[in-house]
């Protein structure tokens, strides 16, 4: 059973930064992708961010690339999503996930943590 949860989210203001962490359990994390989603208020859940299992291989949405760096701790089992120069249309849940590809990382769900960035 992969049990993943989820911390570091706020309330922030326009321009700041926001780390956000996500530890995971369970023997199937080894050698899993791990990346973060969000879904904003009346918006469709979308990809934000993934990481292969070395940590040499990233994706980003077009959204988010050159603000936002996930990056992972395998020693902790836990992957951290850095979010800076944060706009309002940032503010969503956060959730993070872990599959066995960062092009397929939806397999596992955390339940989310709330991110609201004021303007």
């Amino acid at each position: 059973q992969v049990q993943l949860v989820e911390s570091g989210g706020g309330l922030v203001q326009a321009g700041d930064s926001l780390r956000l962490s996500c530890t995971g359990t369970g023997r199937t994390l080894s050698s899993a992708a791990m990346g973060w989603f969000r879904q904003a208020p009346g918006k469709v859940r979308d990809f934000v961010a993934a990481i292969n299992w070395t940590g040499n291989r990233t994706k980003y949405a077009d959204s988010v690339k050159g603000r936002f760096t996930i990056s992972r701790d395998n020693a902790k089992n836990t992957v951290y999503l850095q979010m800076n120069s944060l706009k309002p249309e940032d503010t969503a849940v956060y959730y993070c996930t872990a599959g066995p590809t960062p092009e397929y990382v939806a397999d596992h769900w955390g339940q989310g943590t709330q991110v609201t960035v004021s303007s």
